[in-house]
């Protein structure tokens, strides 16, 4: 192993932590960090005989690592070095170094914040940002800094692709030792564009055939997800046409670990390995004999929608440092190749790095744990991203919501609901679920709907989204659909989670625990903002209790159910409507013996479009889903004025009964305030306008709607005395003054203004202004009218706001036209000193 680069640096590196309670070490894929690292610490004298904890970011990682450390020792894992995963451990007295995953690493310092026994820990390949490690290094800082005097704690955080000076400022400007250059080099050769919703398959496979013939060695591929794996195997054994010297093998989480081993370890002789593998094979991964990568370039993650409250997977570009480290595979044996399908230019344009998970987490559990670690305010432990606050504090109402956390004068407290949950290793939904169960004496069927969601899908091939099918196969497994892998785990985790409710009392034991509903029931006190009520009495579509709106996109047995409790939504806010994946009939009855809790009674005065009338009713609600109600007799007078003053906000402001006179007296004022708001900036005459009237509609219209019940009924309204009330005196006596509503001309016709314009306009027969030099103007002088000046037919011939400049300026065009057309009608050379006149000629 001394061939390994980090071998060059592990003095130095040393050196560092024998100085400095933190380090950070930087290093490229194949460099042995994750090897040679823990080994080399065994025997420091500071280590003292306590143990290293090596944090890997994937179970397979973290078995992986230990098997391959327990190798270099000669000794059988469980030994020196032992490792610690969900469903498995490996330790014994004996154990130095334990290798562990990132929620393990929770849990230990949930039980013991001091970690005793613990002389550093190690985080592997941070640069993954995981929840689960940014919290986990926050609260070691912790640890390290105030409850560590005796024996330090130190910290090392090791990656190949990381900002390390941010990560060395978090640490207190902790030293940063760098190890140079990658094992072997590798070519990486760019494809065509990557266009948007193409298929990857087919360009993948032609790849990977184009690579077993150009190249020798294991190739490995990086695909999304499973269901893209399988796509591109059933292809390739197409393709290969049963060919001996090539392996396929498939690489995921979910696998078990003995297939698993298979895709990790070398070919068997006269064979080629082709690794189908999602991002699990990224990082502190040796796979065996692979000299050749395939990047199709996509990352499927989990992302935390704080407007709908659900967590859906999404399928991604991957960051440049990602590819980087896919890349770093083929190098990691000899001189390696990798095949990038997407352009050179595309690549430039990746995202440097993945975006921290607590970003874009579900961070209830979060919340659990901060309030367990007694943090209130999370700027008391430090971060490289602090916690968005929108979603933490969605996660804490949802944690209130299931009775673990509670709001006091000290803050967020957890409640004795809530200790227990945190010693229930599991998102708090489930953990809740868990806890009802028990009480109920359903703790077997809690455990099971808990690893059937907490797993993926037990079903390859689902025709249905009912759960129920699901939990059926733990009695009996028979029928093709059935993946005995996932259903093997599944097993487990639910023995291993029933075993921890054997703890728990049994309280309010049910009477027929072996009825189906109890499945509804369950999952909706997990769930309560899931629970979901059919609209109307046939359909596909579902309301669910935090307001959103969710659907079957295909034909379900499901969708003939009035209620569901839905554990598995996908889609995103901006979408109409979630998907339904996984539920399971809900019988509300049972649901509120056990948990009344859910209930709330609401009186409501809403507006029935239908009958275009006010619908008074008492409405017993599950969050936003109305489950009964009755009609109410008597109605708040002030809660009927609210209920109507919304129906106009929807309808408009010309539901009132607006007169064309009224519209003129309204446009009046407006002129008039305007007027002052450009003179002095501040005006005595009132603001109504539209939007102002619509939003202060309680302040003047409220008190005239008691009598109101329909539609109809708001015709009869006395609008125009409503609003005169709005108008002090005197105003009303200076709008006449200031904004008549007629202008005597010359001739002495009153002639009405018309205020809907800007400026206001007077429309005159143009001989009726004969003799006059000046524009009217209203407003005390400050507002000239516009002219809509006329011919004998009532015809626009002329607009103007400059009377005596039409008379001396187009005029005389304007009376050659009205000659011609109206010769009988007077039309002088000089109007200015003409007769003003109604009729064709002046009187003689």
């Amino acid at each position: 192993m001394s061939e390994l680069p980090v071998t060059q640096i592990l003095p130095e590196l040393l050196q560092a932590l024998e100085y400095s309670p933190s380090a950070v070490l930087q290093a490229p894929p194949g460099a042995g960090k994750t090897t040679l690292v823990p080994l080399a610490l065994l025997d420091v004298d500071w280590l003292a005989g306590q143990k290293i904890i090596l944090l890997e970011p994937r179970r397979l990682a973290a078995r992986a690592a230990a098997e391959r450390l327990a190798d270099l020792l000669g000794e059988p894992v469980g030994q020196t070095v032992g490792y610690r995963i969900r469903l498995d451990s490996k330790v014994s007295a004996a154990t130095r170094i334990e290798v562990v995953t990132e929620g393990i690493l929770q849990r230990q310092l949930q039980s013991d914040p001091e970690l005793p026994g613990v002389g550093i820990v190690i985080f592997d390949e941070f640069h993954e940002r995981s929840l689960d490690a940014d919290l986990g290094l926050a609260l070691c800082v912790q640890t390290q800094q105030y409850l560590r005097d005796e024996y330090p704690l130190r910290l090392l955080v090791m990656s190949a692709t990381l900002d390390a000076d941010a990560v060395s400022q978090l640490l207190d400007d902790a030293p940063v030792i760098t190890s140079m250059g990658r094992q072997y080099p590798v070519t990486v050769n760019y494809g065509t564009p990557w266009e948007p919703r193409q298929f990857i398959e087919p360009l993948v496979c032609q790849t990977v055939m184009q690579a077993l013939d150009d190249e020798h060695g294991s190739v490995l591929v990086f695909l999304p997800g499973t269901a893209e794996i399988r796509r591109v195997q059933a292809q390739l054994e197409q393709s290969l046409n049963g060919r001996a010297d090539v392996l396929l093998t498939p690489l995921y989480g979910e696998l078990d670990f003995g297939t698993q081993r298979q895709a990790i370890q070398p070919a068997p002789a006269g064979q080629r390995k082709v690794v189908l593998a999602t991002a699990i094979a990224e990082t502190s991964l040796t796979i065996e004999g692979i000299r050749v990568v395939v990047d199709a370039g996509l990352s499927r993650e989990a992302a935390f929608d704080p407007q709908s409250g659900m967590t859906g997977l999404h399928t991604r570009r991957v960051s440049r440092a990602a590819a980087e480290q896919r890349a770093g595979r083929a190098g990691r044996l000899e001189p390696g190749v990798c095949y990038r399908l997407w352009s050179a230019q595309q690549h430039e344009q990746l995202a440097a790095q993945r975006e921290p998970e607590i970003k874009q987490a579900d961070l209830a559990p979060l919340a659990l744990q901060l309030a367990h670690w007694g943090v209130q305010d999370v700027s008391e432990l430090v971060w490289l991203d602090p916690p968005p606050a929108a979603a933490l504090q969605q996660g804490r109402d949802l944690l209130q919501r299931l009775g673990a956390l509670q709001l006091s004068a000290q803050g967020w407290q957890l409640t004795p609901h809530g200790e227990t949950l945190t010693r229930l290793p599991m998102h708090p939904r489930l953990a809740h679920m868990l806890v009802e169960g028990q009480r109920l004496g359903l703790g077997q069927l809690a455990a099971r709907l808990a690893a059937v969601v907490d797993e993926r899908d037990l079903l390859r091939r689902a025709q249905s989204a009912d759960i129920s099918r699901r939990v059926a196969l733990f009695d009996d497994p028979r029928g093709a659909d059935a993946d005995r892998n996932a259903l093997q785990r599944a097993r487990k985790l639910a023995t291993q989670w029933q075993a921890l409710l054997k703890r728990l009392p049994v309280t309010s034991p049910v009477n027929d625990a072996q009825d189906e509903k109890w499945i509804g029931v369950l999952l909706a006190l997990a769930y309560p903002d899931r629970i979901a009520q059919r609209r109307g009495e046939s359909g596909t579509e579902y309301r669910l209790a935090n307001g959103r709106a969710a659907a079957f996109m295909e034909p379900d047995s499901l969708q003939q159910c009035n209620w569901l409790a839905i554990t598995a939504l996908g889609g995103q806010a901006s979408q109409r409507n979630a998907r339904i994946f996984m539920a399971a009939e809900l019988d509300v009855p049972a649901l509120l013996a056990v948990q009344p809790g859910l209930l709330s009674q609401r009186e409501t005065l809403s507006w029935d479009a239908r009958t275009e009338s006010l619908l008074a009713e008492r409405q017993e609600r599950i969050g936003e889903l109305v489950w009964q109600r009755a009609a109410l007799a008597q109605i708040d007078p002030q809660q009927r004025q609210r209920a109507l003053c919304d129906v106009v906000r929807r309808q408009g402001i010309n539901l009132l009964p607006w007169t064309p006179a009224l519209r003129q007296w309204q446009a009046r004022i407006g002129l008039l305030r305007a007027l002052d708001l450009a003179e002095k900036g501040d005006s005595a005459w009132p603001d109504l306008a539209d939007q102002t009237l619509l939003d202060t509609l309680e302040d003047w219209l409220a008190p005239h709607l008691n009598k109101i019940t329909r539609l109809a009924h708001f015709a009869q309204l006395e609008l125009a005395n409503i609003l005169l009330g709005l108008l002090p005196w005197p105003l009303p006596q200076q709008l006449e003054e200031q904004a008549p509503t007629h202008w005597t001309v010359p001739t002495g016709s009153r002639i009405r203004i018309d205020y809907s314009e800007t400026p206001p306009s007077l429309s005159v027969r143009l001989q009726e202004l004969f003799g006059s030099a000046d524009t009217p103007r209203i407003a005390r002088g400050r507002q000239a009218l516009k002219l809509q000046l006329l011919s004998p037919a009532q015809r626009p011939v002329q607009v103007t706001q400059d009377l005596v400049g039409f008379w001396h300026g187009s005029y005389a065009e304007v009376k050659k036209d009205l000659k011609g057309r109206y010769p009988k009608h007077y039309w002088p050379d000089d109007p200015l000193q003409a007769e003003p006149t109604r009729r064709a000629k002046p009187r003689k």
